[in-house]
């Protein structure tokens, strides 16, 4: 089938390349013209395992195409997905001007019935606005009677295993309309995610608000098992309790399960803040305030400060002259995106109280410096206070502690002979529960994690 994925970032090419890789002819529109650019010479504008290798694959076999050029992109396809941004606006409501704008565009180009499938993360609601854009195109072009449907279909990928969950996904949700064009939709979008239906059924039907309802409350929910286990584990801190036995206690519940259960340093990225805040607006719009919701968000926000309130209460609160090794900056692993990233959190509160800090990242290390030079530019000499390696024991160099803040795989089996060597104090602050404390203890290393106070015992 030919398909037209507008919005090459994050969503836009994993969808493009992984239709390509299953034959299909995908057209991926962008206006970044440098991205583009990158795209078109081979390079890949964002870092997610195993998707270099298939766009360069099927670029070669010309089954995906890169261009700029918006009427170009609506007469490739009959089908064709939105996937640009929703970024959160200024009261947490997702702007929506992105979507539309696309909306917009097709409406102004199309000469035949298009179903407009809605990937990007949205509000329940945006199809019916989406479907009144094109409307409004069309009547200007005097093409009131041309056909088209608007079906939602959320993404469900994380970050560091996206192409692995595009090509084998837990579930395909389609929202489509009951009318003539929307049961044509639907048979559309049936024949264009076969392939993954042929070992079972994995897709749902439902109306289209519905569909987009889901997505939030998927991610909704995961933040708040997120949440729940932070508190849980900041209390057990109080009362002696360790939350990685608590967890697996609970976890073996098949009512509860494992996933999602693990204490931190809080969560980050570019969907849970962002579908938690603007589910809650929705609510707040609908006279239907999201109290659980609001204490996810304030919890979140609270357990950023966490690693940095331990290396305070353990060396005090005036940091300088004290030099910190990081290790891990993106906001999890196998991902280089720092979107509310709780290394960000934490570099601001020890660089403003004198630290000097001695970072590493196996891959976020180009993101990171751009973004803790926009969150340091108000502290004098912020930015110079942090250096990158891309050696991560050279980073324990002259180190009063390591803090360990996104738990990559590299970071679980180091050599502690060499840290302890290398550090002026054998002290880790670990925010992801890397280690055994008991190891620690006869390795003779401090260590600080998360709700784990009674395993040093």
């Amino acid at each position: 089938m030919k398909v037209t994925i507008i919005g090459s970032g994050y969503v836009g090419l994993v969808t493009g390349a992984c239709l390509a890789e299953l034959g299909n002819d995908v057209f991926c529109l962008d206006v970044d013209e440098k991205k583009i650019a990158m795209l078109n010479a081979g390079g890949v504008p964002i870092y997610e395992p195993g998707l270099q290798e298939i766009i360069q694959r099927n670029r070669a076999a010309g089954r995906l195409t890169f261009s700029t050029d918006v009427a170009a992109s609506v007469d490739h396809a009959d089908v064709q997905f939105i996937a640009v941004g929703t970024p959160p606006d200024e009261d947490g409501s997702a702007d929506l001007k992105y979507v539309l704008a696309a909306a917009r565009n097709i409406g102004r180009h199309m000469t035949g019935f298009k179903v407009v499938v809605d990937k990007s993360t949205v509000p329940v609601g945006t199809g019916d606005r989406v479907a009144a854009v094109i409307r409004e195109e069309l009547a200007a072009r005097g093409l009131e009677d041309l056909q088209y449907s608007v079906v939602s279909n959320p993404e469900f990928l994380k970050e560091g295993a996206a192409v692995e969950d595009f090509m084998r996904p837990d579930r395909i949700v389609l929202g489509c309309g009951a009318d003539a064009a929307g049961r044509h939709a639907q048979a559309t979008m049936r024949q264009l995610y076969a392939p993954f239906n042929r070992n079972h059924e994995r897709t749902f039907y439902m109306d289209v608000r519905s569909a987009e309802f889901t997505k939030y409350a998927a991610n909704s929910m995961l933040a708040t098992r997120i949440s729940f286990m932070n508190e849980l584990a900041n209390l057990a801190d109080e009362v002696g309790a360790d939350i990685e036995l608590v967890r697996m206690g609970i976890g073996s519940d098949p009512r509860i399960g494992y996933s999602f259960l693990y204490a931190g340093a809080g969560y980050g990225g570019s969907c849970f803040p962002k579908d938690v805040q603007a589910l809650m607006r929705t609510a707040a719009d609908h006279g239907k305030p999201m109290r659980v919701l609001e204490a996810v968000e304030a919890v979140n926000g609270a357990q950023k400060q966490v690693l940095g309130d331990k290396v305070v209460r353990h060396f005090g609160d005036d940091l300088s002259g004290r030099t910190f090794a990081l290790w891990g900056l993106a906001f999890k692993p196998n991902t280089d995106d720092m979107r509310e990233a709780p290394s960000r959190v934490l570099a601001r509160e020890l660089v403003s109280r004198g630290a000097t800090l001695r970072t590493h990242d196996p891959v976020s290390m180009d993101e990171a410096r751009r973004a803790l030079e926009a969150d340091l530019a108000d502290i004098p000499g912020g930015i110079d206070k942090i250096s990158f390696h891309t050696g991560q024991m050279e980073t324990l160099d002259g180190a009063d502690a390591l803090v360990i803040v996104t738990e990559w795989k590299v970071f679980r089996s180091p050599d502690f002979e060499q840290i302890k060597r290398r550090l002026k104090t054998p002290v880790i602050f670990d925010g992801r529960n890397l280690y055994e404390p008991e190891a620690m203890a006869q390795a003779g290393i401090e260590y600080h994690a998360i709700g784990r106070s009674a395993a040093k015992r």
